[in-house]
């Protein structure tokens, strides 16, 4: 890059102020209405069965293609992009049904409630499934978040990416503000599985925690210092002002871990991590609110040499936030992960045999490099015992089977209830923080305030709803076999191959978005191309990440790093 063209590169993602959360929402909405309509192929036609050439394009336009439209072409007019999945929605249903589809009749009866189960669908007594089911509406959550991050990171060098859609300088809200936050938030429901594993097979020492923490946590930490030395060894464009000289995202990521290792024994006592959540995020606004110079010192300050703080506060004061948000997200996950029969299903299932990696089948990337998976799991081997563990037995249970607070009736929990509510709540929460009968706080990503705490917990437990309604309505009987055999199947027939490839292999494919994004941009003067040629390089880029996931897929492998 010549000085004159960097210059201009970092004029481009500084000083931006936004655009509207509607607007945000509207947008990513696009995904969730993707997956239905890869549903309704899938149920109505067995269109993904079995995964042909054009199988695998369909399935890649869906998913991938959907989301960089929506974020580019159709950014200002994501209503039409809507209208134009949905449209073939509606072709598919009107076409006679292929052998073995659902109607949709009894659909809706079983999403209801009403009568008409198959032969051989009634629910097991649970004891040869497995207690943390593999869940597709949430490899497909984290699916689309992995692929809409890989496309921003590129997409914002190019023009045709609205500048509102690109990370603000101090407050706003903005497409690429939430998915940082979202990040953190998915990143927290992996975590949470290493929590629950722990409660099923005994606890684990505090010294073996921080051990496995700082173990996951070392790959994150290398990449961080690799990305710093990179840019700027090849001066590359960077924004200072983003998270500070010397740190990045990856530094966060890595603290995360060893973090809430050392706070786990609290957080398995408390009645309700969403309420932590929140307590935290008052604290932290508190501290901000009256330390006038804290605030000033986070946005305006100079940075001096030689002083580590001042030149990378963004980055320090910021993991506070993301902090809260993780925890949040290890809330969610507690809850989520587990079979809808609910905590107490825990007790009855043996912990021996053949387990299922409940994110993944294979390899969950970010519960890798957190501590969310442990060695048997990633490797995919299998764990077994000579007895299953008593179910009487007080270290087995969950001390905290409700970790997000809420109240179920009976002994049974809802993943939709679950997530209806505290979207509600956080909705409500959202609303208070920033509307004019609050405190009236304007979001911002760079110190991860109050407001932007509530509005990335409200946005990516909406969009989990979004995406088990899909799976309920489309798929209701996943969780309904008699044996692991039989719900794997099924699991595998309502996950999208892309969204599967996208999480086996998902940080070795972020790392290779990250290093093709440097390259085109020093290849290319990204930002001076018309929306055409932008569009070709944008859909060649991701068409190259999708096809490096399914090849390793199609080839059982798994890059761990």
């Amino acid at each position: 890059m010549t000085p004159e063209y960097k210059a201009e590169k970092e004029a481009s993602v500084s000083f931006l102020q936004g655009g509207g959360i509607w607007e945000i929402n509207f947008v990513t909405v696009i995904a969730p209405v993707a997956a239905l309509l890869w549903a309704i192929f899938q149920t109505r036609q067995s269109f993904f069965k079995p995964y042909t050439v054009s199988a695998g394009l369909l399935d890649f336009l869906l998913h991938c293609g959907a989301i960089l439209f929506a974020t580019t072409v159709y950014a200002n007019g994501p209503q039409i992009l809507l209208g134009l999945l949905f449209l073939p929605a509606v072709a598919v249903l009107l076409q006679p049904k292929a052998g073995g589809a659902a109607q949709p009749t009894k659909i809706l009866n079983r999403f209801t409630g009403g009568n008409g189960k198959p032969a051989g669908d009634e629910q097991s007594s649970g004891v040869d499934l497995d207690p943390l089911p593999v869940k597709p509406y949430i490899t497909t959550y984290r699916g689309a978040m992995m692929i809409i991050t890989c496309t921003s990171i590129l997409a914002v060098d190019f023009q045709v990416f609205p500048r509102r859609f690109a990370k603000t300088e101090a407050f706003g809200t903005s497409l690429m503000d939430m998915g940082v936050g979202s990040f953190v938030f998915a990143a927290g429901i992996i975590a949470a599985r290493q929590t629950l594993k722990e409660e099923l097979s005994g606890s684990m020492s505090m010294a073996s925690r921080l051990k496995n923490a700082f173990r996951h946590a070392l790959p994150l930490a290398a990449l961080g210092f690799v990305r710093f030395w990179s840019v700027k060894g090849l001066e590359y464009a960077e924004h200072v002002s983003e998270y500070g000289v010397h740190w990045n995202f990856f530094f966060t990521l890595a603290l995360l871990g060893p973090v809430t290792a050392i706070l786990q024994p609290l957080l398995r006592r408390l009645p309700s991590l969403g309420a932590l959540t929140f307590f935290m995020a008052c604290a932290y606004e508190c501290a901000l609110y009256f330390t006038p110079d804290l605030k000033v010192y986070i946005i305006l300050s100079e940075r001096k040499s030689g002083d580590w703080l001042s030149q990378n506060r963004e980055g320090v004061f910021s993991f506070i936030g993301y902090l809260a948000i993780f925890i949040a997200g290890m809330g969610t996950g507690r809850t989520i992960l587990s079979r809808d029969s609910g905590p107490e299903f825990l007790s009855d299932v043996k912990v021996g045999g053949e387990q299922a990696d409940p994110l993944d089948e294979d390899e969950d990337w970010l519960a890798d490099v957190l501590g969310g998976s442990d060695q048997n799991a990633v490797t995919g081997a299998t764990e077994s015992t000579d007895t299953a563990p008593a179910p009487a037995a007080p270290q087995m249970m969950p001390p905290n089977p409700d970790p997000m607070g809420l109240i179920w009736i009976g002994k049974s929990k809802d993943d939709t209830i679950f997530l209806a509510k505290w979207t509600a709540i956080w909705f409500i929460l959202c609303g208070w923080a920033m509307w004019r009968y609050g405190p009236h706080l304007f979001v911002s990503r760079r110190m991860a305030n109050l407001s932007y705490i509530v509005w990335v917990c409200c946005f990516n437990t909406a969009q989990l709803l979004l995406f088990n309604v899909v799976e309920r309505v489309m798929f209701p009987n996943v969780y309904k076999a008699k044996d692991r055999a039989t719900e794997k199947q099924r699991i595998r027939d309502a996950t999208s191959r892309v969204m599967h490839a996208f999480n086996r292999n998902g940080l070795a494919l972020f790392l290779l978005a990250n290093l093709l994004t440097g390259a085109i941009n020093m290849g290319f003067q990204t930002w001076h191309m018309d929306d055409v040629s932008a569009m070709v390089v944008l859909v060649s880029y991701i068409a190259a990440l999708c096809g490096v996931g399914l090849l390793l897929d199609h080839y059982d492998v798994s890059i761990k790093l």
